[in-house]
């Protein structure tokens, strides 16, 4: 069983070390960097901070981004090219290729973190690049586990990219919805309010708070507590296993 999980992970990382996502990872960087110096030269004050944080915020983004993309279309090309058929023809259990394919996603989302937080070891302090490089792996982690889910359930790139994003952006402001939920202008005792905020609610019990991951704050104000590194790390552990369960069941529900 591992042998096999282990395979189909070392050729998903062959499959993208070999084409373009390291190039353009590091262009990426090349461009935010440049990016984030022209904001350092434009700034009045506090220059520094504003590079570390323009380059900080963008580079998570980004990254998250091309994770995401990278995983829908690799597993999109496997179904339209057949070789998912060539594969689960083999003496080879459906789990065993999700978790293959999950494994290798996860160490590429680990390597990605690990370049694009590089540069911030020059303008942060090593520690605080460490925290929020370690913090942007585990939050694509997330993406990747949540990016094969939804191809494999959708199984065409466009539906699977637009719940991805929107997932995403729904996990980036769930925090700032419960506050605006929790205080609203006017009509505070309505039923429909008090309705629309139960709602909000519940989807937080099930949609990760994404925003406490990878902090800006942690490189330009104060470096977090490695133990508010773990509790994201349990909390990404739990999601990505959630969603792992998901997908496995989805797959063998499937004709192939």
């Amino acid at each position: 069983m591992a042998h096999q999980i282990t395979t189909i992970a070392r050729y998903t990382l062959l499959e993208a070390l070999r084409t373009r996502l390291p190039a353009l990872v590091l262009a990426a960087i090349v461009l935010l960097a440049a990016a984030g110096y022209f904001v350092q030269e434009i700034a009045v004050t506090e220059s520094a901070r504003l590079q570390t944080g323009f380059y900080a915020a963008t580079m998570r983004l980004t990254a998250v981004f091309m994770a995401g993309l990278y995983v829908l279309s690799s597993v999109a090309r496997d179904f339209n090219d057949k070789g998912i058929d060539v594969v689960l023809a083999l003496d080879l259990p459906r789990s065993h290729y999700i978790l293959g394919k999950l494994a290798g996603f996860l160490a590429i989302g680990v390597l990605l973190a690990a370049a694009v937080s590089l540069p911030l070891t020059l303008l942060a302090t090593p520690a605080a690049a460490a925290q929020w490089g370690t913090s942007l792996a585990l939050e694509l982690a997330i993406v990747v586990a949540l990016s094969l889910f939804c191809i494999v359930t959708f199984n065409q790139l466009m539906p699977a990219a637009s719940f991805m994003l929107a997932f995403y952006l729904l996990a980036r402001a769930l925090t700032a919805i419960r506050l605006m939920s929790a205080h609203p202008l006017v009509d505070a005792d309505s039923l429909s309010h008090q309705f629309m905020g139960m709602m909000v609610d519940g989807v937080a019990l099930v949609v990760p708070a994404l925003e406490t991951w990878t902090r800006t704050a942690w490189l330009v104000n104060q470096q977090a507590p490695w133990a508010e590194i773990g509790a994201l790390a349990g909390q990404s552990l739990i999601y990505v296993t959630l969603l792992a369960a998901a997908t496995i069941f989805d797959f063998y529900r499937k004709n192939f």
